[in-house]
């Protein structure tokens, strides 16, 4: 069993070697950090996570080829990985369509988009010149790294069906949010049949049961830490994860205005449902622990705790590096 963290890029930048730190001693094996718009840059807080680390393997959660090309991610990735002595992950996804349109990019051909960059990035970080002429890109075979590099771990965050097919045909692992994790149900067979029409093993694949978690001894702060990220990101979720709450968009309208048009948070969470509110594990170690069987049991491989963790991260790190990884490593 494998262990990770993810945390979004919303907190000050000296936190992340902290709690980086953290998550090495409390046996963790990857920490990653997302990229979104208009938040702290992930290149940078993962920049100062490997100069304070030695074991953990650290990755972007995730970059996008639309407001990042993949040729700067490629920079990106072979950069980081030297910088950290080969411990980079590479986590990238076509982004989300909403927070795109903040600056008026359109996700077009989004399959297509990031199965032609999975494929240049492969071929970059094997020492190859990548020339394409695709739907999207349009590369001559100057397009090549012009330092070395090794053969990068791709893993893909993915939503839909389509990209979680992808996952199994065209990544090395996968980064699919678990939104509730009993979806874990729907996204494994996707990932298995993109693998097979590729003829692949999902074996050969790590993927990541990606949930939210917020655990604390308080259980109401706990849950009041979690409604606070549904309110910031339920609207702009995919119709596979609002069906699997019992939800639709329409339910997320006046919890996206008090967030955007009206910037109150403290409504936007009142107005997060008990429903909306399944789709996260929240309390203590015991209060979270039957739903994560349930993920074992289902045959999860890889546990990926992600934000918001609890009132206090920190806290957070040390109840799960206690209470949850050494249950899973004692079955």
């Amino acid at each position: 069993m494998r262990f990770s963290l993810r945390f979004n890029n919303d907190l000050p930048a000296r936190e992340y070697p902290v709690l980086a730190r953290a998550a090495e001693a409390a046996g963790f094996d990857q920490f990653w950090v997302s990229d979104d718009l208009f938040l702290r840059s992930a290149p940078v807080l993962l920049t100062a996570v490997a100069l304070a680390t030695e074991r953990i393997r650290i990755g972007t959660c995730i970059v996008n080829p639309y407001t990042l090309h993949p040729a700067e991610m490629a920079m990106m990735a072979a950069t980081l990985d030297e910088v950290s002595g080969g411990r980079f992950l590479l986590g990238l996804a076509a982004g989300a369509a909403e927070f795109l349109k903040w600056v008026g990019i359109e996700q077009d051909k989004p399959r297509t988009t990031i199965t032609e960059t999975i494929r240049v990035l492969k071929r970059l970080f094997a020492g190859e010149a990548a020339p394409l002429d695709g739907a999207v890109l349009r590369w001559t075979d100057e397009a090549y790294l012009r330092f070395p590099a090794r053969p990068i771990p791709i893993y893909l965050g993915a939503l839909s069906p389509a990209m979680l097919e992808t996952i199994g045909a065209e990544a090395d692992g996968g980064l699919p949010l678990l939104l509730p994790p009993e979806h874990y149900d729907t996204v494994l067979p996707l990932i298995q049949a993109g693998a097979e029409k590729a003829t692949r093993s999902l074996a050969d694949l790590d993927v990541a049961a990606c949930v939210w978690v917020s655990i604390s001894s308080d259980r109401t702060a706990a849950e009041d830490a979690l409604r606070e990220k549904i309110a910031y990101y339920g609207h702009a979720m995919s119709p596979l994860i609002w069906e699997r709450m019992g939800v639709t968009r329409a339910d997320f309208d006046p919890i996206e205005r008090a967030i955007m048009a009206e910037r109150n948070a403290e409504k936007a969470k009142r107005l997060v449902t008990p429903e909306m509110l399944s789709i996260g594990l929240a309390g203590t170690a015991a209060d979270i622990l039957p739903r994560l069987e349930q993920l074992a049991e289902r045959g999860a491989t890889h546990l990926s705790f992600g934000p918001p963790l609890g009132p206090d991260p920190l806290d957070a790190i040390e109840v799960l590096g206690r209470d949850v990884l050494p249950h899973f490593r004692r079955r």
